[in-house]
């Protein structure tokens, strides 16, 4: 009789075992890729409670949510021969469960290393400054190549994203002095443009007052007030005989 309760007991004991072993449960972001005898199955499974069959079939889960990958810092020679050390951020998905597991071992290992490469071919084509200035076209550039390579493997890439930039010490001052210098520029400029404008309203102003040569001495009265109202000491002025004259003051004979 205990026999028999040892034999029951195992038999309950093993088929608990392959009851567990046959029933799977896969997340809504994730799918069962199946393997019956080594062959894959059409379909992958999930979500939800699934149905295998014990030491014959093979499950493999696949994520299938937004994986964030980030680039290590790749050194790269940009087309006008500057040395810079850059990195990058990839976002990626699985949007075919079957091609990842069956097209390529290590997904995540084959996509990083697509990244990299891509990474510095595209920085080499470029030069320094369409890299610090056009960083939203590059980045264009870098997701179609890297979202082309990848989709053989079922993934799709959504974004890559250049992260930092990272300049040699040299070559940081010598861009400060070109931006110095170009502040400079602009500045001259501006000014010359000013003076310009300035002496184009006094040519102006002249052919005005050579028109009318009383405006020449009202200027010349309210200069007089304007320095009386801001200047402390005593300045003399020369008047000239024509103001004189203008005034009604004759000038006197034999003088």
């Amino acid at each position: 009789m205990d026999i028999a309760l040892i034999v029951v007991a195992v038999v309950v004991v093993i088929l608990i075992l392959i009851l567990f072993a046959a029933v799977k449960i896969t997340r809504e972001y994730e799918r069962g890729v199946i393997f019956r005898l080594g062959r894959l199955l059409p379909e992958p499974k999930g979500p939800g409670l699934f149905v295998i069959i014990p030491f014959i079939d093979k499950m493999e889960r696949v994520d299938l949510r937004t994986v964030t990958l980030n680039v290590p810092p790749q050194e790269v020679i940009t087309k006008d021969n500057v040395p810079v050390r850059v990195n990058a951020v990839a976002y990626f998905r699985i949007v075919e469960p079957k091609a990842a597991i069956v097209q390529v071992e290590n997904y995540m290992v084959a996509t990083s290393q697509i990244a990299q490469t891509t990474l510095r071919s595209v920085l080499g084509q470029h030069v320094l400054d369409e890299l610090l200035s056009e960083r939203d076209k590059i980045n264009q550039i870098l997701q179609s190549i890297i979202d082309e390579a990848t989709s053989p493997w079922g993934i799709k890439v959504s974004i890559v994203e250049v992260k930092d930039v990272e300049i040699p010490g040299d070559m940081q001052r010598a861009m400060a002095r070109q931006a110095e210098a170009e502040r400079e520029r602009r500045a001259k400029v501006i000014s010359a443009e000013g003076e310009y404008q300035a002496s184009e309203r006094l040519k102006d102003a002249a052919a005005v007052m050579a028109q009318e040569p009383i405006t020449v001495q009202l200027r010349y009265l309210q200069t007089l007030l304007e320095i009386g109202a801001t200047q402390n000491s005593t300045i003399v002025f020369p008047i000239p005989i024509e103001f004189l004259e203008t005034l009604g003051i004759h000038r006197l004979k034999g003088e």
